[in-house]
Parts: C-alpha cells; structure tokens; sequence
C-alpha cells in the first residue's frame, strides 16, 4: 500500500510539469511528515552519508572536461578525420557523423553535448552537400546518444552511486556494446543512404587522414589518459574525471587555442550549473531511495516477482518496458536513481550480473533520448534544425528501429557486456 501511495505522489507532482528533483523532495517531505514514523535526525543523516561518496565528484569534472571540448574545437578535428577514413562511402558525411559521435561521446561523457558538438557543425555541412534535413537530423539525434554509453558516462557513475556497482567495470563493459551499436547505427544510414542515392565524398588519400589524425590526436588522447589510467591502476574513476578535466583545459587553452583564457570563466560557470542540477536531483534521490528501503519496498516487489514465478527473461522484458515507459516523460539521470534501487534488488536474487543489468539500463536510457516526448536528443536536435518535435520522431524512426534491436540483443546476450570487464580482472 506505502509503494503504492509513494509513487500516486510523484506521479502526480510530475504531471504538473513540476522538475522531477522538486518532485521527488516534495514526495519525501509529503511521506516523512504524513505517513511514517522515521525520526528526521536518521533522515538527515542518510541525507549526508547518501551525498559523500567519492565517486560523485567524477559528475563535475566529466561535465567540465565535456564543456571544454565542447566549446574547445575537438569536435571539428573529429569530424575531419571521421570524413577522411569514411567518407568516400554512401552517405559519406552521414557516417563520418556516426564515427565523430561515437568519438566525441568517448571523451565527452553527455549524448546532448555530443549531439550539440558534432551537430551543430555537421548537419549544415550535410544539407549543404545535397542530404536532406531529415537525413541529418535523425543520424546525429540518434548517434549522438552514444555519449553515455562509451565511456566515461555520467549516467553509468549514476548507477554505480545507486547500487555500488564498479564504475571502472562499467565503463569497460559500455566499451565493446558502444562499438556494437555504433555499428548497427552506420549500417542503417549506410543502407539508406545507398537506398536514396545520398551523395558520396571524394576519398581522402592516405597523407590527408595521417594530417586530420594528427590534428586530432590530442583529443583522441583523452580516451587513452582516462581508460588506460584505470585500467593500469594509475587512478581511480573519479581521480581520472579530475585528469580529464586538467587535460581538456589544457588541450582546448594551450595546443588546440579555441579558447581563450577569458572565455574559461564562463565555461566554469556552466559546468557549475549542470553539475549543481544533477547534484540536486541526487540528493532528492538519495532520501527517496532511503523511504523505498525504510518501507520494504524492493523487497516486497522482488518477493511479489518471485512468487509470481518470473524467471530471468520476463523480468528483464518488464524492466525494459518499464525504463521505455519512464523515459516518455523523464531524463536519463533520474530513471537511474530512481529505478536502479528498485530493480537490482530483484535482479540480484535472479542471478542477473551486476554490470550486464546496467548497461542494459544505460541503453534504455539511450533510447528514451530519442524518443518523444521528453527525449532530450530531439530538443537539442530539433534547437540545431528548428524542426518540431513531430517532424524529427518520423526523421529519427529507422534509426530508434536499429537502437530496439540492439536493445533486445544486449539483453538478452550478457556476454556482449561483461566479457571484456571479465577478461580484464575487473569483477
């Protein structure tokens, strides 16, 4: 009856259009004061024991490190490079914009960053080439939401500060299913571009790409600084965030030269911002997770699940459902916080790994980004193009048919998840 009338709340709150942080406190706050009896120094205390984990301080330098990037101009040496090695085939600059997605996404850590970077220079670029608006826009909406699937992932510290879980065998685990769908992601606009006759690049020689790889070394570098450094034990996640962010302000001040000493402040104040909302989001989650636990909510969910005689299959299809339905009117960084605490209870007691059930959530996570109403992808996408939101959900369809497919393949194929992880030592 409590979970019933905990989560009546919050749905109600959101429906007004109120934030879904607000939400959730004013659902704590609502529960606290009128139906249960937890003394509020236990609260307060959960409040601040929830919020001090190390690993939260990778969120502000990830996002710092993305917004030096972003304004830094790695996206267009990535671009360069993509359209040199891809190119020459169909639909040549749609490709190159997969490849520069998944590219960006490993040293960004956002999909709306990625979207926003690679987007913003390369969806004119492919109007003005002969592609149809369409085309562009639902290539770079869907690939940009990569970003939180290759690693480093804002989304994936999320589910570790939810469940425990290690982020550095998350971050690992998204490498080999972020390849996997940025594959998938080509071949659909490969397909269709060849289909509708999209023109095609002159191909690059071999001197052009050793230039535009060379001037696109130092921010590819960054995947090495951060994955080499934890898989080498040189650093934790959290200390490699820091690194990243030192080396981003370096690269995008001093080598690359984007950016300017005076533009640094406004970046600060940005990252600030983004850090401070997803923050607060955190600790509303922090004391909703605590009511859940305090009332015996997962509990008595995965008892129900069992009694119900679940099996692996039709929980994991009831989770996927779920997520889907959450991400038509919420962001991915509140799905996981709310959600994560409710469903790894359940899976833990199916035997469902650990890591394999949170990229399996990340790739929800992806698919609510591009999908109406509130999939970020398209707002951003749709600010790049001043399409309606309507218009880009029928230009992004063929390519969220692709993302469904590869939903059903990672969940049902652990494997593709947690081998590399497992191969490396890591669990």
């Amino acid at each position: 009856m409590s979970s019933i009338v905990l989560f009546s709340i919050l749905l109600a709150l959101m429906l007004t259009g109120m934030p879904i942080s607000i939400s959730l406190g004013l659902t704590v706050l609502t529960f606290l004061f009128t139906m249960t009896q937890v003394p509020l120094e236990s609260v307060a205390l959960k409040l601040f024991s929830g919020i001090e984990k190390f690993e939260i301080m990778a969120i502000p330098f990830f996002i710092l490190a993305g917004n030096f990037l972003t304004h830094g101009g790695v996206a267009r040496r990535m671009i360069n490079f993509a359209t040199s090695m891809v190119g020459h085939w169909h639909g040549g600059l749609a490709l190159s914009g997969v490849l520069a997605c998944a590219l960006f996404a490993a040293v960004s850590g956002s999909s709306p960053a990625t979207v926003v970077a690679i987007g913003s220079i390369l969806i004119p670029g492919m109007v003005k080439a002969g592609f149809p608006m369409k085309f562009g826009a639902g290539v770079i909406a869907t690939s940009g939401a990569l970003g939180i699937l290759i690693p480093p992932s804002i989304v994936m510290v999320m589910y570790s500060i939810a469940t425990n879980t290690s982020v550095g065998a998350l971050f690992m685990a998204g490498v080999i299913p972020g390849i996997f769908m940025a594959s998938m992601l080509g071949g659909t606009t490969w397909y269709r571009a060849k289909k509708n006759n999209y023109p095609r690049q002159p191909k690059a020689s071999w001197a052009v790409r050793l230039k535009t790889f060379r001037e696109s070394i130092w921010g590819l570098m960054l995947i090495i600084v951060v994955m080499g450094g934890i898989y080498s034990g040189i650093f934790t996640p959290t200390e490699a965030a820091a690194m990243s962010a030192v080396y981003s302000f370096f690269v995008a001040v001093f080598i690359y030269k984007d950016l300017t000493l005076k533009s640094v402040p406004k970046v600060l104040l940005n990252s600030a911002n983004m850090s401070a909302m997803l923050l607060y989001i955190i600790t509303n989650a922090v004391m909703f997770s605590f009511i859940l636990a305090n009332e015996n909510i997962p509990q008595e969910l995965t008892n129900w699940i069992l009694d119900m005689g679940f099996g692996t299959i039709a929980f994991l299809l009831a989770v996927n459902v779920l997520l889907l339905m959450a991400g038509n009117f919420m962001e991915p960084s509140s799905i996981m916080l709310i959600f994560a605490p409710i469903i790894f209870p359940v899976a833990m007691k199916l035997g469902i790994d650990p890591v394999h059930l949170g990229i399996l959530m990340v790739v929800n996570m992806e698919v609510g980004m591009c999908h109406p109403p509130v999939g970020l992808n398209l707002y951003v996408a749709s600010g790049l193009t001043k399409m309606g939101i309507t218009e880009l959900t029928v230009a992004v369809w063929p390519w969220l048919l692709t993302m469904l497919v590869f939903l059903v393949i990672v969940t049902y194929w652990p494997t593709l998840s947690i081998w590399l992880p497992r191969a490396l030592g890591m669990m």
